[in-house]
């Protein structure tokens, strides 16, 4: 660590600046100290900020350690015989079957972030085009770019790139959000906090944000051969979620993508109910504190349960 200093007219403002390497990667975090120090408060900040940017660094770390587990033989013959008892199998779904995916999936993702339509009123839009009154025009907007979005990953070939991703978000948001399609911006960082302002969730830090997408899709290219798809689903799923990428709509890009990857292993789509919000969100925290895969796993099956009820 070093501290530097810029001369701005008579004043001297005090930073500072630690760098370190990640892959071809080098990141550089610095701290502001403050303008015209003496010595002795200086030295102080700079204790200070010694320790936020060794959080920061930590926090690189967590964001990365996900990808870095392996399964066990008894976990992988775990994941394998709940496959085996997926009650829907993707080659019987009709295309009226994947009318009623498209639209319980459109309403469920949605509702999830906020939306206020119900599922009759998503049912008119995407069937009728029939708008419902004092709704907003951005839930009727997203309630049309979900729908084409799974349209979408029915039709194209690719698995999993950056390409993919903002086309996803491009597709969902392109009438409702001015940044559709693109990733977030230098200064731009995500903090979710809970009704007590606890945080629940930090993104990864924006600068690292394409280094680490490419690293997960890396790793997919790498073990797609290795692991169930199941796996393959939901690690990119997870990983996607905790680098946050977007300012906003990861939950419902995550859940598009999560789909693309196990339709492109075979596996029929997944619709993440409403009411089991707060299981699923458990799911993502058992992942990102644990890196433990099973909570998400055994809520795969309880939908595609559920699912099996639904469309027959």
């Amino acid at each position: 660590m070093h501290i530097e200093k810029r001369k701005v007219g008579k004043r001297i403002k005090y930073y500072l600046g630690h760098s370190f390497r990640e892959g071809s990667k080098v990141h550089k975090i610095r701290k502001f100290l403050g303008v015209n120090l003496e010595k002795t408060t200086l030295d102080d900040r700079v204790e200070k900020a010694k320790v936020l940017i060794f959080e920061e660094i930590e926090k690189y770390n967590l964001i990365k350690d996900p990808l870095q587990f392996e399964l066990s033989e008894k976990d992988l013959e775990f994941v394998k015989k709940i496959e085996k008892e997926i009650p829907v199998l993707i080659s019987h779904l009709s295309e009226q079957q994947w009318l009623q995916f498209s639209e319980l999936f459109t309403f469920n993702t949605n509702a999830i972030e906020g939306s206020e339509l119900n599922s009759k009123e998503v049912k008119q839009v995407l069937e009728e085009d029939k708008w419902p009154e004092e709704k907003s025009k951005y839930d009727i907007a997203e309630t049309y770019g979900v729908s084409e979005a799974v349209k979408y990953i029915r039709e194209t070939k690719e698995e999993l790139s950056i390409e993919l991703i903002k086309k996803i978000h491009q597709i969902v948001f392109k009438n409702s959000k001015k940044f559709a399609g693109q990733f977030r911006k230098a200064g731009e960082e995500v903090v979710i906090k809970n009704r007590l302002g606890e945080v629940v969730h930090e993104g990864a830090p924006q600068s690292r944000v394409l280094f680490l997408l490419n690293e997960l899709i890396e790793w997919y290219g790498k073990n797609k051969k290795k692991y169930p798809g199941l796996v393959l689903a939901a690690v990119v799923h997870n990983q996607f979620e905790n680098i946050h990428p977007f300012a906003d709509g990861n939950g419902r890009v995550g859940r598009v993508l999560l789909n693309n990857i196990l339709l492109k292993n075979g596996l029929p789509p997944i619709n993440i109910d409403l009411k089991n919000r707060a299981e699923y969100y458990a799911s993502l925290q058992a992942y990102q504190k644990k890196h433990d895969l099973r909570p998400t796993l055994e809520l795969f099956i309880k939908e595609y349960r559920a699912l099996k009820k639904i469309i027959g």
